[in-house]
């Protein structure tokens, strides 16, 4: 594994002509009498590649590079970027950001460091792989899945992968480097009997190379589960309508937590008091048992960061603890005004893009109950195991989910799968509705990607079997 910083150096100063030192005097000019900034270098390598029905669809492969150069005072923030790495871009954008910079007293203090150890191995999954290889990986999947089933009517299916390496510069002259792969599988299989089609769609990937997802067993079970899901849809019937219990299932159904309480933790809504859950630290705020935490260095894992995107160390950071809110997620500007510690999630998509304070791996803990018990439990209710699209409203926490593959619960036992159920409720509410919590915790398989102010970035959910009492089921049968 060679050395991040090393790989940055090439590619920022030796290759483009810039000099460290140089780009060191600038910064410190440009943020000299500013709170906090930085300088954000990214170079960046991706490609896609589709199949739908036996044929590429498309295929792309794009390079980028640039910087962004950021001043904060107070709130007030100055933001230049550019796809010129030159002497001449930085001291133009040095210029732009200086606007805000008067009145103010310098640089805060570098934050502490977490982990910041390498996550993910110092590889490019981009380069190894020969193209032809992985348009052949399409086609056996595509294959695969009509052999599997002659109700198969159509396959698609997607490979894509990038290559980040990023370099953050502050006014006191620390640099700090990261190089930051990233792959991703999706497969969605269409069946038909008649004229009834359902549909089911599968994804895996995170923060290594392509040689896992080439491997037989490893895209051929990917293909197994969308087939199964799409032959449970075509057997399911309307879902039930009101209020009832539901079970979560384990894994991706982490991603209602993600989006109904896991916004709402993020420091700049708390801030600016304009989330469900401001100013409540230290209070109850979900059922005991209930713990929750946001984890940006678990190895190779999609939402995983070496560092983050100010050049803070990546942590585990506690956000509920037995029921108790215990913190929330900090950019370095939101950090500072709120006379706390940044805790690693200054998040940003691109050298374009300012850093907001954003999730990495956030999930529920496991607890003590057997899945088996808790399904057991259930006299009629739903148990829901994965998710489509949702909405939520961070100030009230309000959200709508769709479940992509629910079925009844009858008297303790699965009964008929069904179709068309969404669930209905108050992210803080559903916390204190948890009534028991599942022994099998289970992160999602690697395709998480969360959107924020236009910017989308990776991130990981999980969370074990959980027991909501009381909550609102949209269907068409009631």
């Amino acid at each position: 594994m060679s050395n991040p910083a090393a790989t940055t150096d090439e590619l920022f100063f030796r290759r483009t002509g810039l000099e460290s030192r140089q780009v060191d005097g600038i910064v410190a000019e440009a943020l000299a009498g500013a709170d906090d900034g930085e300088l954000f270098l990214e170079y960046r390598q991706s490609e896609s590649l589709s199949l739908d029905d036996g044929r590429i669809k498309s295929a792309s492969f794009d390079t980028a590079q640039g910087f962004g150069l950021r001043a904060v005072s107070e709130d007030a923030i100055g933001y230049a970027h550019a796809c010129d790495l030159s002497v001449a871009a930085l001291k133009r954008a040095a210029q732009t950001v200086r606007a805000v910079r008067s009145g103010h007293s310098g640089i805060a203090a570098m934050p502490p460091v977490g982990s910041d150890r390498a996550l993910y191995a110092d590889l490019n999954p981009l380069t190894p792989i020969p193209f032809a290889n992985k348009v052949k990986l399409l086609e056996d999947m595509d294959a695969y899945a009509r052999q599997r089933d002659p109700r198969v009517c159509q396959v698609m299916a997607s490979l894509s992968g990038s290559w980040q390496a990023v370099r953050i510069v502050r006014a006191d002259g620390q640099h700090a480097s990261d190089l930051r792969p990233l792959v991703r599988l999706n497969i969605s299989v269409m069946v038909a009997v008649g004229q009834r089609m359902e549909s089911g769609s599968h994804g895996l990937g995170g923060r290594v190379g392509y040689d896992g997802l080439l491997a037989p067993e490893t895209w051929r079970a990917a293909v197994d589960e969308a087939l199964r899901q799409a032959l449970v849809n075509l057997d399911s019937v309307e879902a039930p309508a009101g209020d009832m219990t539901v079970v979560l299932g384990p894994g991706w159904p982490g991603v209602l937590l993600h989006e109904a309480i896991g916004h709402g933790l993020e420091g700049d809504f708390n801030r600016k008091q304009t989330s469900a859950f401001a100013g409540m630290i230290g209070q109850r705020v979900a059922a005991a048992g209930v713990t929750v935490v946001d984890d940006g260095t678990l190895l190779d894992r999609r939402g995983s960061i070496s560092i983050d995107d100010e050049g803070t160390g990546s942590a585990v950071n506690m956000l509920i603890e037995d029921g108790i809110l215990k913190g929330y997620l900090f950019d370095r500007m939101n950090a500072r005004l709120m006379q706390t510690q940044p805790t690693g999630n200054g998040r940003r998509q691109s050298y374009a893009n300012q850093p907001l304070p954003r999730m990495t791996n956030t999930f529920m803990l496991a607890g003590n109950q057997p899945p088996e018990e808790i399904l057991a439990s259930v006299k009629q209710g739903l148990y829901a195991v994965n998710f489509g699209g949702g909405q939520v409203d961070i100030t009230s926490g309000k959200f709508v989910f769709s479940a992509t593959e629910a079925y009844q619960i009858e008297n303790g036992k699965l009964g008929a799968a069904v179709k068309g159920a969404t669930l209905i409720g108050n992210g803080p509410d559903v916390l204190t509705r948890v009534a028991m919590v599942g022994n099998d915790l289970k992160l999602d398989a690697g395709v998480g990607s969360c959107g924020k102010d236009g910017q989308s970035v990776p991130v990981g959910v999980g969370q074990p079997t959980l027991r909501i009492d009381g909550l609102t089921v949209g269907g068409t049968s009631v």
